[in-house]
């Protein structure tokens, strides 16, 4: 039982070792220059997020201008055939 629980252990470490080399690799969206700080660090993110932002509120707008047009439509729809 004791060596199940050690083998548990040394793989749930190797595991986490290798995520750590995985993440490594990875590209961040922040500047690695650890002279950067501030919000200039992270300009690539803040842009993505300020993209992402106004593409929400486009589709929202979007939905709600249609949304408004269909129910005017059906409700003018019911008041004829009524």
């Amino acid at each position: 039982m004791a060596s199940s629980k050690q083998s548990l252990i040394q793989r749930t470490f190797g595991y986490i070792s290798l995520v750590k080399m995985e993440l490594k690799k990875c590209s961040w969206p922040w500047e690695s220059d650890p002279k950067v700080t501030g919000f200039k660090k992270y300009r690539e993110l803040s842009g993505s997020t300020m993209v992402v932002l106004i593409a929400m509120v486009l589709l929202g707008a979007y939905v709600a201008f249609f949304d408004y047009v269909l129910s005017a439509v059906v409700n003018k729809i019911i008041v004829v055939l009524s």
